[in-house]
């Protein structure tokens, strides 16, 4: 016979079928509200700035009516303040609250340590420890929901948009990877991009292979459209040689090439710092093209890595391109930023006492702590793009991961606002 945790998530993925993209994620909140006994049910995604979360679905399980269209929504945000809700998405634990005459429940909507929201349910009883298992498994289950339909619809997307895009900013944000965290057995991974009024033309990527894990920070020369072009025309050639198996030297060149023979604004150039870590071994390969070198904190030390120097991409056509290697221990943390970290007002940042005061942080709660650290001293608003990645290395790549509903509980260590 099937369990009810069966049957709750054979509801959640035919209602998510049945219904359209837009309607998806309303759908599979009924469903699990009628199941689990809810008087209401709540989807609250996150806001692309990782300071709130809006509230995208409310189905009042004892209404029929409740229910909005895309076009006619009306989004609720909620800035973070410490609240039940901050703690269940920063922590990533379920977290419950009393009431007079129900009970909240707050589960972390979450795929391999990206957050992407919330599912708040309403009960007219406190939950057993058994019933908050099946709400953590179906708020993971809703994640996929999430990631399945937003490729059909821009409802998601703007929902997280508290701010409205430029067109600059438009291109931006769809050079950069589709989660900005990933968790492995081996490694913890987590990019944040804080944006300036003009866009920089900054990114970050990644993606993960059988045995490697490749990355790249990239920084295009000026501001607006015009960066924004360059950093697509970068960009795009390295993920195009990197998908075709090259190594880090034939990406920069291929860049290098593109950048020079296509950008639209002569002397266009982009910075970066390419990488390729081996999984099995914790050997990192690193090319630094007119960046800002990287940073190794090891047992409480930051270190600036000295690599070979190489131009910009698309300075000079005919540039040669040199990497280099580095062997990470377990408990190491590399961190790749751009310039926008460290110039005008920034510059009054002390960096390695900042990387020092959070060493103990998830890479996904670091990345936040850094940018809310660049805005207090350069803000409100930046004159560049500060952009950063880091990577935590733990080893042991054969090993499976452990994680809980679609996060590893151990590493989400976070200090949590009084």
């Amino acid at each position: 016979m099937q369990s009810r945790q069966g049957r709750v998530l054979a509801g959640v993925l035919d209602a998510a079928e049945a219904a359209s993209p837009v309607e998806a994620v309303e759908a599979v909140t009924r469903e699990v509200g009628v199941a689990l006994g809810a008087s209401a049910v709540s989807f609250l995604i996150a806001d692309l700035s990782g300071r709130a979360l809006v509230r995208l679905a409310y189905v009042p399980i004892d209404n029929a009516g409740g229910t909005h269209r895309y076009g006619e929504e009306v989004a609720t945000v909620l800035p973070f303040d410490g609240s039940p809700a901050e703690q269940a998405l920063r922590t990533q634990t379920v977290q419950v609250v009393g009431g007079s005459d129900s009970w909240t429940v707050l589960a972390p909507v979450t795929e391999r340590g990206e957050v992407i929201g919330l599912l708040e349910m309403m009960l007219p009883e406190e939950p057993t420890a058994q019933e908050l298992g099946e709400i953590a498994r179906t708020a993971h289950a809703l994640a996929f929901v999430v990631i399945a339909n937003r490729r059909h619809t821009d409802l998601f997307e703007w929902g997280q948009r508290t701010d409205p895009f430029t067109l600059s900013a438009e291109i931006q944000r769809r050079l950069l990877p589709s989660a900005f965290t990933c968790e492995a057995s081996a490694f913890t991974l987590s990019g944040w991009l804080e944006p300036a009024a003009s866009i920089g033309g900054d990114t970050f990527d990644y993606s993960l292979g059988r045995d490697v894990l490749h990355f790249s920070v990239t920084d295009a020369m000026g501001h607006g459209v015009a960066s924004a072009l360059t950093a697509t025309l970068g960009v795009g050639s390295l993920r195009n040689t990197r998908r075709r198996g090259a190594g880090l030297v034939e990406q920069a060149d291929a860049a290098n090439t593109a950048v020079a023979e296509h950008a639209g604004v002569r002397g266009s150039y982009v910075t970066a710092v390419l990488g390729c870590l081996d999984l099995r071994t914790g050997v990192c390969t690193l090319l630094n093209a007119g960046h800002v070198p990287p940073l190794l904190v090891r047992g409480g030390e930051i270190e600036p890595l000295r690599l070979p120097g190489n131009f910009p991409l698309g300075m000079f056509t005919e540039a040669d391109f040199l990497h280099e290697e580095i062997t990470l221990q377990p408990g190491d943390r590399l961190v790749v930023v751009t310039d926008g970290m460290l110039e005008r007002n920034a510059a009054n940042l002390d960096l390695p006492a900042v990387l020092r005061s959070i060493s103990d942080l998830h890479p996904r709660e670091a990345v936040r702590a850094l940018a809310d650290a660049v805005l207090e001293v350069g803000g409100p608003t930046l004159a560049d793009d500060a952009t950063l990645l880091i990577i935590d290395w733990h080893g042991g790549h054969q090993r499976d991961r452990r994680s809980s509903a679609g996060a590893d509980v151990e590493r989400a260590r976070v200090a949590l606002p009084d």
